[in-house]
């Protein structure tokens, strides 16, 4: 008889036990570490893998130099390039030029940020302007940068404006895309709950889309940079003019005509390092930050 009694109670342990466990597991899961990573663990995972590749790239470039692969007018030396770098450090126009394309770019890309953020919402969330603009946006995406260059001198002439409009024509459609594609991937859920809870229109947007969007909104900021510092390259290297200044595309133009081979290497270079550092320095962080925050990244 007293054995028939605990069986019941047995099962309602083992019940409660699994609860428990599966309870501790979901625990565990919604635990999110925000320890950070070790130095000398950033230095082996992040640091030493682009340095070794970064290596491995110039003693490959000079051992092509040195077995005479090609002539040094096609394929110059690193020693060459590094030669240009310091004339240019040493006569104090090599910060001037980096700035004066880094500052056009960086405005030019806040200026975007600016009109393709409500764009997206716009497209996003009204049909009838969704199926008018949609389009087009899709078509600017995927026209060239330098294509916008022609008109733009000819409506603005050589001036700062052309170089912002021809950014602007190749970084607002990528934002708004991105916010659009990351709206799109909001549950519908998130987006009922807001608006029992009272958010809607300009709060809603605010309190619950943005945030739900975030991801996708990142991804097209880090891809309307791109197309930013693309444009402004595309716009520096093919219009010419004292009153513009001496920016890195037109560096590259410069070495172009005066046939300075290690010149074009180095404003090649330049770019490469401009473009990269703006992204590690300022997109990645922010994706991090973004990731770790929704339990996505368990180590920075």
């Amino acid at each position: 008889m007293a054995s028939t009694e605990t069986k019941p109670n047995l099962a309602a342990k083992d019940k409660t036990d699994d609860l428990a466990g599966l309870e501790a597991g979901l625990d565990a899961l919604d635990a999110v570490q925000t320890h950070r990573t070790p130095t000398r663990e950033v230095f082996i995972k992040k640091v030493l893998p682009p340095f070794l590749a970064i290596t491995l790239v110039l003693v490959v470039w000079q051992v092509l130099v040195s077995l005479k692969v090609t002539d040094q007018t096609k394929l110059p030396a690193p020693s060459a390039v590094w030669n240009s770098l310091s004339d240019m450090w040493l006569k104090g126009t090599l910060l001037d030029v980096v700035w004066t394309s880094v500052s056009r770019g960086l405005l030019g890309f806040l200026l975007a940020l600016a009109i393709g953020t409500p764009l997206g919402l716009l497209v996003a969330r009204v049909t009838f302007v969704r199926a008018a603009i949609g389009p087009i946006l899709q078509g600017l995406q995927s026209l060239p940068s330098v294509a916008w260059v022609p008109p733009a001198v000819l409506w603005f002439g050589l001036n700062d404006a052309m170089m912002y409009t021809v950014i602007l024509l190749g970084a607002v459609p990528s934002i708004a895309n991105g916010l659009v594609a990351g709206i799109d991937q909001i549950p519908p859920l998130f987006l009922r709950a807001g608006r029992t809870l009272g958010a809607t229109g300009l709060r809603g947007a605010r309190h619950v889309v943005m945030p739900a969007a975030l991801p996708g909104y990142l991804a097209g900021l880090k891809q309307g940079w791109a197309f930013s510092w693309r444009s402004l390259m595309a716009a520096e290297i093919i219009a010419s003019s004292p009153d513009l200044g001496l920016g890195l595309g037109q560096l590259l133009e410069n070495g172009r005509n005066n046939i300075d081979l290690p010149g074009v290497f180095l404003a090649i270079i330049l770019i490469l390092v401009v473009g990269i550092a703006i992204d590690l320095l300022i997109f990645s962080p922010l994706e991090r930050r973004v990731l770790r925050t929704r339990g996505l990244l368990v180590k920075n």
